[in-house]
């Protein structure tokens, strides 16, 4: 097995010690400009702490050892709050360096700095940074890079940040994990990481479940790279059934060693993004963090897959994700 640490937000751990795994869940997530709705400046830090805590709580007595929350630098990140929550629950969380995508993340700031020059060097110089000596001055190290696109195409914005995320993760040994729409863009992500030398292995493309298009699932799994089903429950976004469905062809084809599983759930907002208090709240009785144990699993089973392939997707494909294992050539 390979010898690269994973970095939680308490410290190093290995492959071996994470167990039954989320591989995309947020404990809170604030939208660049947050800060300026000074009328609905959100929940208190105590009261997202309690509720963090509790849902922390809820994962562990259903068997969940660990979780990556992928919050990029640019939405709301706060990895001192995810170290206390981790150190308070006695938790393994692993939180990330990197840049979202060009609609929804920090863009004035950084288009307005490329007037001066290429950014792609200051954001790979970032992502190093907070992977090998930390996060600002809070001495947490991410223990992934998170990046990712938006509809239709890569804009330029975008194919820097990945183009910075795959010099970091080359330079590193870092893994990747990403963000696509509604299934899209995910193989020419994969792409530019591998053209860059990031081993296919080392990458998640990420919401792949946001598409039933089983050709595009394997056309990345042949690729070496895995799968994230990991917006289990937003069936506003794309419908559970056909989550299952799609996955359950990917178990048929032999491709389940390269799927991890998550919902892609928020605990927390920064400011009200949701105006809604009771539409969120309706929202969470089905996107949360128990949901794929809860009822997606049962419906795999039902479906004919067995529990050995189930607990793979939460243990063992973590295991070898994070440990850079490579995955065996698939069948044609």
């Amino acid at each position: 097995m390979s010898e690269f640490p994973i970095h939680t937000v308490t410290g190093s751990t290995t492959p071996d010690k994470l167990g039954r795994t989320l591989m995309h869940e947020h404990l809170l997530i604030g939208y660049p400009g947050w800060e300026a709705d000074t009328l609905r400046p959100g929940a208190t830090r105590d009261e997202m702490f309690a509720v963090c805590v509790d849902k922390i709580e809820e994962m562990k007595a259903h068997g969940i050892t660990a979780m990556v929350d992928p919050c990029p630098n640019d939405l709301g990140r706060d990895v001192e709050f995810m170290a206390e929550v981790a150190q308070r629950t006695d938790f393994q969380i692993i939180c990330a360096t990197g840049l979202y995508k060009q609609a929804e993340g920090g863009t004035a700031y950084w288009q307005f700095r490329g007037n001066f020059g290429d950014n792609v060097d200051a954001m790979t110089e970032l992502f190093i940074h907070e992977l090998t000596q930390g996060i600002g001055s809070t001495g947490v190290r991410a223990g992934i890079i998170k990046v990712a696109t938006g509809h239709r195409a890569i804009t330029d914005y975008e194919r820097t940040i990945l183009t910075a995320a795959a010099k970091a993760a080359v330079e590193t040994g870092a893994p990747i994990t990403t963000h696509t729409d509604a299934g899209t863009l995910g193989d020419e992500q994969q792409q530019i990481f591998t053209e860059a030398g990031v081993p296919a292995q080392r990458i998640v493309i990420g919401h792949s479940c946001g598409t039933s298009n089983h050709d595009y699932h394997m056309k990345i799994a042949s690729g070496g790279s895995y799968l994230g089903f990991d917006r289990f429950g937003l069936d506003f976004i794309h419908p559970d059934a056909e989550r299952v469905a799609a996955l359950l062809r990917l178990l048929e084809r032999g491709a389940g060693d390269r799927v991890v599983v998550s919902h892609d759930s928020v605990w927390c907002w920064r400011g009200q993004p949701i105006p809604d208090a009771a539409t969120f709240q309706a929202m969470g009785e089905i996107w949360n963090p128990l949901h794929f144990t809860e009822r997606i699993a049962p419906r795999l089973l039902e479906g004919g897959a067995t529990q050995h392939q189930i607990d793979a997707l939460l243990i063992e494909n973590p295991k070898r994700f994070f440990a850079g294992e490579k995955l065996a050539a698939l069948a044609a």
